[in-house]
């Protein structure tokens, strides 16, 4: 399949130069939302510790308290864990692996066509799944033999990648898959309790052509728009540039994450242990470095950025995209509570505030595993932002960041800036008490045609000084978190 390659006319080699000249798409540039789906066999026993993940990132907690619930079943294996605790008092000695049948009946009940819906609704703009996490369970029918026997049937049973790609596209947006190449505990399933353990759990031996080929197959299958690696690559970076260069030259408006850092020198070093505390302290200071993004040091090739849970403070040059969960999990986490998720007010403006500083949000849902369905309130917080997006989305779609992301009114309300061209759009996180609000130094050219996005009526607008405005609402402010004006040219 060559999606896209009509009229591109590149070719693409894998050589650093070669792919560093590839540009980010402006399909992706003008996209701003997208949705994750973290859905394996994980998804049934659906469990984790309440908490946050900045404590792991930072060095300073064991991967037994990581609040991912697809980490299951590396948590099980983690001696006094709190998910290990909860598997023995509700499970007993069921294996990990005997999920798997739980999730294919739940398949039963998959409605793809409904999900393509939600997420076309809710105003996003390409979606990503996971075709493969850290368990090693794929979500399509691989060709690609598994060389230990035992794990020969470890797939759902059906082409879920297939199949949600087409419902998915049918609704005119963007389709990308998500691979583990950094980890599969199917090769490799020793206990990581740190994040240098997780650098030296990158399986070695078959598995690298293993992933290789399943990611050309995927390739092949479905061409993504999107290839989302995660934690990093298992082969040495020839190897790899000559299949990003196939995908470039297969996809030429597919983009590729930043996770994708080589085998190397660490892996075997990481893996001698009475070094590991001196590796932690290191690998914890680079974390710090890089501001708790989240993400490892970006490879020699890659098209964007993605911090996770978290995002930058000021305006990117390169396109970066934050990605979390609505949750404090990616995966569906049965234990988590109302309070645990996003509210209304932080998801829009968090949006917003991503969007302004050159980002795009990829926001996950969890499906339940044993029943196939997106939690109402995950749904709920879908519905937000297409209610958001649906009336003020022209002043996120296709824009580009101003000069500079934030203000403030005069009153004291944070602004966020975005651009179309000339057009200028401020965007109001809060709403006033009052109709009149200041906007300072905007000097537009054109006072009299600002636009308050969303309504019919336009407010009444008088400059006052060099480049302030007065403006005064007619009729109320809309119930949205977030109001969007249209400002014109700046002078």
């Amino acid at each position: 399949m060559d999606r896209g390659a009509v009229g591109s006319g590149v070719r693409y080699e894998p050589t650093r130069e070669s792919l560093r000249s590839h540009p980010v798409p402006g399909w992706y540039e003008d996209a701003k939302l997208g949705i994750f789906i973290h859905w394996s066999v994980s998804s049934v026993p659906a469990f984790a510790p309440r908490g946050g993940i900045e404590a792991i990132f930072a060095g300073e907690a064991e991967q037994g308290e990581s609040p991912y619930s697809e980490w299951y079943w590396n948590s099980l294996k983690l001696p006094g864990s709190a998910v290990q605790r909860h598997h023995r008092e509700v499970y007993g000695e069921r294996s990990y692996a005997s999920f798997a049948d739980d999730y294919r009946r739940g398949l039963e009940q998959w409605e793809p066509a409904s999900w393509a819906e939600h997420f076309a609704g809710c105003g996003a703009r390409y979606v990503v799944l996971v075709s493969k996490h850290h368990d090693g369970f794929c979500l399509w029918p691989s060709r690609v033999s598994h060389p230990n026997l035992r794990w020969k049937g470890w797939h759902a049973g059906r082409d879920l990648v297939g199949e949600l790609a087409a419902e998915v596209r049918a609704r005119g947006l963007r389709y990308g898959v998500y691979y583990s190449g950094g980890l599969d505990w199917s090769f490799d399933d020793r206990p990581l309790r740190g994040l240098v353990d997780v650098v030296a759990g990158m399986p070695g031996g078959p598995y690298p052509a293993y992933a290789a080929a399943q990611v050309r197959e995927l390739v092949e299958r479905v061409a993504p728009d999107l290839l989302w690696n995660d934690i990093s690559w298992p082969d040495v970076k020839e190897e790899l540039w000559k299949l990003i260069a196939d995908y470039y030259n297969a996809v030429p408006e597919g983009v590729i994450n930043d996770r994708w850092l080589t085998r190397g020198w660490w892996v075997p070093v990481a893996r001698f242990r009475p070094i590991t505390r001196l590796l932690e302290a290191l690998v914890a200071r680079q974390l710090r470095k890089q501001g708790g993004l989240g993400a490892p040091p970006p490879p020699s090739v890659y098209d964007y950025r993605t911090p996770e849970y978290t995002s930058f403070a000021e305006i990117q040059d390169r396109k970066w995209e934050c990605v979390r969960g609505i949750d404090k999990s990616f995966g569906y986490n049965r234990n988590s509570r109302p309070e645990d998720f996003l509210g209304r007010e932080d998801l829009i403006h968090s949006f917003v505030d991503i969007v302004s500083k050159n980002g795009n949000l990829l926001l996950n849902v969890g499906p339940r595993g044993e029943d196939a369905q997106i939690p109402e309130i995950q749904l709920e917080r879908l519905r937000w932002l297409g209610g958001f997006l649906g009336a003020q989305g022209e002043a996120i779609y296709a824009t580009r960041p101003w000069h500079r992301a934030e203000g403030t009114t005069r009153e004291g309300l944070p602004l966020r800036f975005t651009r179309r061209g000339e057009q200028l759009y401020a965007i109001l996180l809060g709403t006033p008490e009052s109709p009149q609000i200041t906007l300072v130094d905007v000097p537009v050219a054109e006072p009299a045609g600002v636009r308050q996005l969303g309504v019919d009526a336009r407010p009444r607008v008088r400059r006052e000084g060099g480049g302030d405005l007065r403006l005064e609402i007619q009729g109320g402010w809309p119930d949205q978190p977030a109001h969007a004006f249209a400002l014109g040219p700046v002078a």
